[in-house]
C-alpha cells in the first residue's frame, strides 16, 4: 500500500513539474548556457518548492495555505519582477562563448534558491495538489500522516526525475552549439522570460483595475 502511494506521488510530481512554464524555460536556458549541473540544481529548487506545496496540501496545513493564498498577488508581483529582471539582463548582456560548468558552490546555491523562490510565488499550485490528491484517493481514512509523508516523498522524487531527464537530455545538445547559437538562445530565452513577467504583471493589473 505504501509503495502504491509512493508511486502515485511520483506520478503527481511529474504531472506538476512538466508544465513548469517560465521555470522550465529558465532551467533549459541555464542548462544550455551553463551546463547540465546548473540546469539540474535549478530543477531541484523547483522540485523542492513543489514538495513544500505537497506537504501543505497533504498534511492539511490550512493556516499556511490560507496565508500564502492571501498574499498570492504580492507573491506573483515578486515573481513577475524577477522574470522581468532576468529577461532584461539576458537581452542586454553578452552570452558566454561556450557552455561552462561552474565550480563555485555559491553559484549553485543561488541557482537553487532562485527557482525555489520563483516556484513559491505561485501558491495556487496548492489547490492543484489538493484536487490531484483527492483524485488519486488520498482522502478520508486513507489520509494518514504516514501515507501523506510517503506521498510527498514521491512528489519530490517524481519532480526530481523530470528535472534530471530535462537537464541532462537538453545538455546532450549543448556541445554542438556555436557562439552565435548561444547568443540566440540567450536573447530568445530572455525575451520569453521578459514576456512571461510582463503578461503576469498585466494580468494582475487587469484583475485589480477591472
Amino acid at each position: 500500500m505504501l509503495l502504491g502511494f509512493l508511486l502515485k506521488g511520483m506520478l503527481v510530481g511529474i504531472v506538476i513539474a512538466v508544465p513548469a512554464g517560465p521555470v522550465g524555460v529558465l532551467c533549459i536556458r541555464r542548462t544550455l548556457l551553463n551546463g547540465r549541473l546548473v540546469g539540474f540544481i535549478s530543477g531541484v529548487g523547483a522540485a523542492t518548492a513543489d514538495a513544500m506545496f505537497g506537504i501543505i496540501a497533504g498534511f492539511g496545513l490550512t493556516f499556511i495555505s490560507d496565508t500564502l493564498l492571501g498574499y498570492q498577488d504580492w507573491l506573483r508581483i515578486a515573481g513577475a519582477a524577477y522574470l522581468l529582471y532576468i529577461g532584461v539582463t539576458a537581452l542586454y548582456s553578452d552570452p558566454p562563448t561556450q557552455s561552462v560548468e561552474p565550480k563555485d558552490p555559491d553559484t549553485l546555491v543561488a541557482d537553487f534558491i532562485s527557482t525555489f523562490a520563483l516556484t513559491i510565488t505561485n501558491p495556487v499550485t496548492i489547490l492543484a495538489f489538493l484536487a490531484i490528491f483527492a483524485g488519486i484517493g488520498f482522502a478520508g481514512e486513507e489520509a494518514t500522516l504516514g501515507r501523506a509523508a510517503i506521498l510527498v516523498l514521491g512528489v519530490w522524487v517524481g519532480s526530481l526525475l523530470w528535472w534530471l531527464a530535462l537537464s541532462f537530455g537538453v545538455g546532450f545538445f549543448f556541445r554542438s552549439f556555436e557562439p552565435r547559437h548561444l547568443a540566440w538562445i540567450n536573447r530568445g530565452s530572455g525575451a520569453i522570460l521578459f514576456l512571461s513577467g510582463a503578461v503576469l504583471l498585466a494580468d494582475l493589473l487587469t484583475k485589480h483595475m477591472g
